[in-house]
């Protein structure tokens, strides 16, 4: 289970450090890919596999779920950690995300998320003036 908030850099080939307590359950590779909010999401192999498993049953007539089946598929990149516990984040993800040079790297159970040290900065404000009303919205999914 992923879990807690990290900042780190980027260095200058695009390279980002995973958290020493994520490395472990990332095991041999993952996958990195679009995430929602503009921030990346980064599965373990076998979370990815579940997932796929997942949108592969959804039906090919809905719109929506073609179009969340290509956002996420076609930003999708597999991604190994090197000997330091870094990942290669493509252009084309770190643009998405609009990540410069500083992250934010969080754990949020079965995945990982990096965002862009100003959006999630920006997010956990908004979000911190909503908490109460999001506890309410989300107590009838059993929570």
């Amino acid at each position: 289970m992923f879990l807690g908030e990290y900042q780190h850099s980027l260095d200058a080939k695009g390279r980002l450090t995973i958290p020493a307590k994520f490395r472990e359950d990332l095991g041999e590779g993952a996958i990195v890919t679009r995430g929602l909010d503009h921030c990346l999401f980064l599965f373990p192999n076998s979370e990815w596999t579940e997932l796929e498993a997942k949108l592969k049953t959804l039906p090919l007539t809905k719109h929506d779920a073609r179009q969340f089946a290509r956002f996420l598929f076609s930003g999708a990149t597999e991604c190994e950690l090197d000997k330091q516990g870094r990942i290669m984040l493509p252009l084309n993800l770190r643009e998405f995300a609009g990540i410069d040079k500083d992250a934010v790297v969080i754990g949020v159970s079965s995945r990982i998320e990096i965002w862009s040290k100003e959006k999630w900065e920006t997010y956990v404000e908004a979000a911190e003036q909503s908490f109460d009303q999001i506890a309410e919205n989300i107590v009838d999914l059993g929570i």
